[in-house]
């Protein structure tokens, strides 16, 4: 079994952004981490809604994003599964290879947590990364103060992927606000128009 720090960063990545960049590069910083793994979820797009961009573009936008840093890697067990896809399961796929576990989820997510499937066996095989994300001030629940739960302040960076795909139906701009590759990805593709 592989004894590595690995991270697992779950979202939608619609579209990944520097946001997420960010919150990865610190978490792993900030923790002495080795690796961040990237785990898109599975959308069904609904027929005709652009808000959703398709399994196979979201993964090539996280893939062109992360390229350049070696820590960051990309799985697509979430996309591959199809339909609903649990935290709890995703982590036991990961807990077969790697011994030190990690889950980052936002603050804003934490108050929900224990109605997770199976959160006590998330806190089993993972060690829960907390992050101040939204500018939430992280407030442990009760019923899982105790456990394995890090927290980790990360910049405060005002980017969402809702105001990326509104910038671009607005036909506004979005340089800075994803990686150039991705950026070009999407006019390539036309997507979120």
């Amino acid at each position: 079994m592989d004894l590595k720090k690995v991270c697992i960063i779950g979202g939608s990545f619609n579209p990944i952004h520097i946001g997420h960049l960010i919150l990865a590069n610190t978490v792993l910083e900030e923790l002495n981490l080795d690796e961040m793994i990237f785990v898109p979820c599975y959308i069904q797009p609904l027929k005709g809604d652009k808000d959703f961009a398709s399994s196979t573009h979201r993964l090539e936008m996280v893939k062109l994003a992360i390229q350049s840093n070696p820590q960051f890697t990309l799985s697509d067990i979430e996309i591959n599964r199809k339909g609903k896809s649990y935290t709890v399961d995703t982590l036991k796929f990961f807990k077969k290879k790697y011994e030190n576990l990690y889950f980052v989820i936002g603050a804003d997510n934490i108050k929900d947590f224990h109605k997770w499937k199976e959160p006590d066996t998330i806190l089993k095989i993972a060690n829960l990364i907390v992050t101040n994300r939204g500018g939430i001030n992280i407030q442990i629940p009760e019923k899982i103060r105790g456990k394995k739960i890090i927290s980790c302040t990360i910049p405060q960076i005002e980017i969402s992927s809702t105001m990326i795909r509104e910038k671009i139906r607005n036909g506004q701009s979005i340089k800075y606000l994803v990686p150039e590759a991705v950026e070009n990805y999407i006019i390539q593709n036309n997507l979120y128009k």
